[in-house]
């Protein structure tokens, strides 16, 4: 009996799996399954080409939208061809991945729009110029019926219900639409079209991505690594980011916005953070991960890392103006000098005034806000919600709510 003996790895190519595996999962064998795919290409004198399928279905991205895109820079950096598949036709229908309902279907007109917007905010990571943009709906669009039949025989049913939103959804009796069955079968014909040796995608793309292999395999090609991220929990370290949980971090945010959400995100996500949002290497992450471990502060791996992540979508200098705000707001318990001014009829109860500019959303919202020591009148704490501020003409005094949210009174 004879065992197999696994192909001799080169140090370097072992070395860039390593790195481009680091914080996902690689299916199949891991950062070896990814060498060994490296060193297939190589023998055929090419580089990868590492596929990435996007449904755009909204305007704008956040931090959680940008792991995938930054795991794709890295594969950038290290010379392989990226390929960003607009999903022109199956955005229309719709990825039924960790929904328990069928996704409304948007126009063609919708996902062209918001297609712009993504490719624009993308480019803040990924070298476009470097990166082949396609759309999926050139080759899907064009399908006979008697093509979808094709593709349809090469899945069965059984496979389809393993997937957890459509078991789960059948298990509670609530409704799956036939045209969303189609979807994994059009998201691995995607890969059939591409050519793709890698794809990527979060963890809940896990069971689209294997379809992909498996189509590829019935086509007889060379079947690809599938890659797959984590979602990234949101500020408050509970629940994936999603502005529906307003826990997100937008890639369009105000740099200042950014640098304070960042700085609210629990400690044990610092690292996380840092492996799915920055650009720091590897070996850079886990110098401050040893630091951390070592006892230094988490507030100063935090401010470095709100600096970075500023510095990613709005430049140096943004980020330093960030980074110095908080540090005058925070660090040093100083009122900023450019804050919002709104006019008040004098005098006014203090929860009132909370309400009128918008720092607290209802009166019993203003009152538990003082009640949990979160007021500052010119920076001395308010205890009491019916206090009265009143004002002089040409007087002004500064309302502070929490930590960031500064309002300068100034009589009418």
């Amino acid at each position: 009996m004879t065992t197999e003996t696994k192909k001799e790895i080169p140090a370097d190519v072992m070395a860039e799996a390593q790195e481009l595996s680091r914080g996902a999962e690689i299916l199949p064998n891991g950062a070896r399954g990814l060498a060994e795919k490296i060193m297939e290409v190589r023998a055929e004198g090419r580089v990868l080409r590492a596929k990435l399928g996007i449904d755009p279905t909204s305007s704008d991205l956040h931090l959680g939208h940008s792991v995938v895109f930054r795991k794709l820079r890295r594969f950038q950096e290290y010379g392989h061809q990226v390929v960003l598949i607009i999903g022109g036709f199956t955005a229309q229908i719709g990825d039924p991945s960790g929904r328990n309902a069928t996704r409304p279907q948007l126009t063609r007109e919708a996902v062209e729009e918001y297609a712009k917007t993504y490719i624009e905010q993308m480019g803040a990571i990924l070298d476009i110029s470097k990166t082949e943009v396609v759309n999926n709906a050139d080759w899907l669009a064009p399908l006979t019926f008697k093509d979808l039949l094709g593709l349809a025989s090469k899945v069965t049913v059984n496979q389809m219900l393993q997937k957890e939103a459509f078991g789960s959804r059948i298990e509670n009796q609530q409704p799956v639409s036939m045209h969303e069955l189609f979807y994994p079968i059009m998201q691995g014909y995607d890969s059939v079209a591409i050519k793709a040796d890698v794809e990527l995608g979060g963890t809940d793309q896990r069971f689209n991505i294997l379809q992909g292999r498996e189509l590829q395999g019935y086509y007889g090609m060379g079947t690809q690594v599938a890659c797959l991220l984590p979602l990234l929990e949101g500020t408050d370290g509970v629940k994936k980011m999603s502005k529906s949980y307003d826990n997100y971090v937008g890639l369009k945010e105000d740099p200042k916005d950014m640098f304070g959400k960042v700085m609210r995100i629990p400690d044990n996500f610092i690292i996380k953070y840092y492996e799915l949002t920055s650009t720091l290497t590897g070996t850079e992450i886990d110098e401050i991960k040893k630091s951390l471990d070592a006892g230094v502060n988490p507030m100063e791996a935090k401010r470095r890392l709100a600096a970075q992540i500023v510095r990613q979508y709005h430049g140096e200098d943004e980020a330093q103006k960030a980074l110095d705000d908080w540090q005058t707001v925070h660090s040093e318990r100083q009122i900023p000098t450019d804050i919002e001014e709104h006019k008040i009829d004098s005098p006014i109860l203090l929860f009132k005034a909370l309400v009128e500019t918008g720092l607290a959303t209802g009166s019993g919202a203003a009152k538990r806000l003082v009640a949990d020591g979160g007021v500052r009148l010119d920076g001395e704490q308010a205890k009491d919600p019916n206090q009265e501020i009143t004002l002089g003409a040409g007087e002004s005094v500064v309302l502070q709510a929490g930590r960031r949210r500064f309002v300068k009174l100034i009589s009418k």
